[in-house]
């Protein structure tokens, strides 16, 4: 039986912008095998669309708490998105 699909919305806030987070996320997402987006806001923080196995995008979230070397990450604030599609692939945006 395959595993329950989920997507959640997230924004990750400290510091995300210039450390190479985006392609990060994206190197991350793509070896868990998740779909999505990622992109910086113009607020310093970073959002990003995750979606795949419950267990995949459990552990994407755990791992933006850490991020790539030179970030400092004050928070990951993840909600449920109102629908379980994403584009496939995982693709960094703006």
């Amino acid at each position: 039986m395959a595993e329950d699909r989920r997507a959640v919305l997230v924004r990750i806030t400290g510091r995300v912008q210039g450390v190479c987070f985006r392609a990060w996320t994206r190197d991350e997402a793509e070896r868990l095998g998740l779909d999505g987006w990622v992109r910086n806001e113009s607020d310093g923080s970073v959002t990003a669309l995750i979606a795949g196995a419950d267990s995949a995008v459990r552990t994407m979230l755990n791992r933006l708490w850490k991020g790539p070397p030179g970030a400092s990450v004050s928070n990951v604030a993840s909600e449920e998105a109102a629908s379980i599609h994403a584009p496939a692939g995982f693709r960094i945006t703006r």
